[in-house]
């Protein structure tokens, strides 16, 4: 009776989308905890791409059920435009019958996604660097108790108490922002996905994963953004608005702490980060670009190029120790292939302090990166198929992190296809 939890440990992108997917035959469920249509989940198999949004990224293998839980915000919107898109490729997720919906789980209005928008654009050079998908907003409405939830599409009075948040919605809009917007045209396609969210089972998602649980079912939750943006433990205030931790899945899911077995954290070979907010390894030089071309940083949802810096451990070795991380994923190593040396921020020099933690604020006070260097292996290792092949420098790449982190790298991504992935 164990849930494992599977999640970033940078500041996203760190490609749990792809892990999840190889993973994914080993367990029963696959349950996404947190988070909404900000999060870009990008797995590639059989010379096809796919990008999830919020759809666990379980989805494609015939055997293993899904569920989008209750800490997830659900945009009817993009929801469709996903569901639509996969029903294109040959996945029509209503034939396939294997997604469920948690009743918990809240609604995300069109006005969401507008007061997003009046928000970063009134705060100008100071913005969060928010995707603007309404995310935040949404969050607000729910711990300020007047949010929408997916249980209440099925009652009688949802319309109305669909207007009476709209209503809200626009005052706010007009007193701080000065805005008015004419919303009719965005609300068909809004009703619209609504209607296609009825015809899901919306479930109690405690209660099945719990039965899921008795049975002797294997759960995995999957979690979206990364630890660094948790809304608690992340570069505050350049964070996204839940919580991206190994909690986050108790109470995205309803699951208790004890019921917790493995967790598992992926970690790019280098740093990326969209969006504004503190970076302290940050390359603004040829490498960086040169990591951003190699890798293909650009945002699966924006488009946005990615920020890009070398590893930093201080970072991982804050978010494996407040996840409890029990074993590591290296992702991206392929990347570092284009490089004749390496270098691999062990420590911070924080106000002439050398420390090799995350203090409490990076944002106002910049750390400045001690590096390490170490060779590169200078080889294309995208075609390698088992773990004797992998370069010796490489593999001292690897037994050093594992060194400095205190926990094992049990699978190595040398590629983004799910077959480009070895267990060490």
């Amino acid at each position: 009776m164990a849930v494992d939890v599977l999640l970033g440990l940078q500041w996203g992108d760190e490609g749990k989308g792809k892990i999840v997917d190889v993973l994914s035959p080993e367990f029963d469920l696959i349950a996404r905890f947190q988070g909404g249509p900000n999060a870009g989940h990008t797995l590639e198999f059989e010379g096809k791409k796919f990008v999830l949004n919020t759809i666990p990224s379980g989805i494609f293998l015939e055997n293993t059920m899904n569920l989008i839980g209750n800490g997830v915000v659900i945009d009817p919107i993009a929801l469709k435009r996903e569901l639509d898109q996969l029903k294109k490729s040959g996945y029509d997720l209503l034939t396939k019958k294997n997604l469920l919906i948690s009743k918990k789980a809240h609604l995300l209005l069109p006005t969401h996604t507008v007061l997003d928008t009046a928000s970063e654009g009134k705060m100008g050079h100071n913005k969060i660097g928010s995707t603007l998908k309404g995310i935040g907003p949404c969050y607000m409405d729910k711990t300020g108790r007047n949010g929408l939830r997916i249980g209440d599409i099925t009652l009688p009075d949802f319309r109305e108490r669909y207007q009476n948040l709209v209503r809200k919605h626009a005052s706010i809009l007009q007193a701080f922002y000065g805005t008015t917007i004419d919303f009719s045209e965005i609300e068909q396609a809004f009703f619209e996905g609504i209607e296609l969210l009825k015809q899901f089972p919306l479930v109690d998602s405690e209660h099945l994963i719990h039965d899921y649980l008795k049975q002797g079912k294997k759960v995995l939750a999957e979690g979206a953004q990364g630890t660094l943006l948790d809304i608690d433990f992340g570069s505050y205030p350049f964070v996204t608005s839940s919580n991206t931790i190994t909690a986050g899945a108790c109470t995205g899911l309803g699951i208790n702490p004890k019921q917790i077995a493995e967790v598992i954290g992926i970690f790019k070979a280098y740093s990326t980060r969209v969006g504004n907010g503190p970076f302290p390894t940050e390359l603004q030089d040829e490498n960086g670009d040169k990591l951003r071309n190699q890798g293909r940083e650009y945002g699966a949802n924006t488009g946005r190029p990615r920020r890009t810096g070398w590893i930093d451990l201080p970072a991982l070795r804050y978010a494996i120790l407040i996840n409890g991380v029990t074993q590591l994923v290296l992702t991206k190593a392929d990347v570092l292939s284009h490089f004749e040396t390496i270098q691999i921020c062990t420590h911070y020099n924080y106000n002439g302090e050398i420390i090799d933690h995350m203090p409490y604020d990076i944002s106002t006070i910049a750390p400045t990166p001690i590096l390490k260097e170490m060779p590169g292996w200078q080889q294309d290792i995208s075609q390698i198929k088992d773990a004797v092949q992998i370069p010796p420098q490489l593999q001292d790449y690897i037994r050093f992190l594992e060194e400095q982190l205190e926990v094992p790298v049990k699978y190595l991504s040398v590629g983004p296809d799910r077959l480009q992935t070895l267990v060490l």
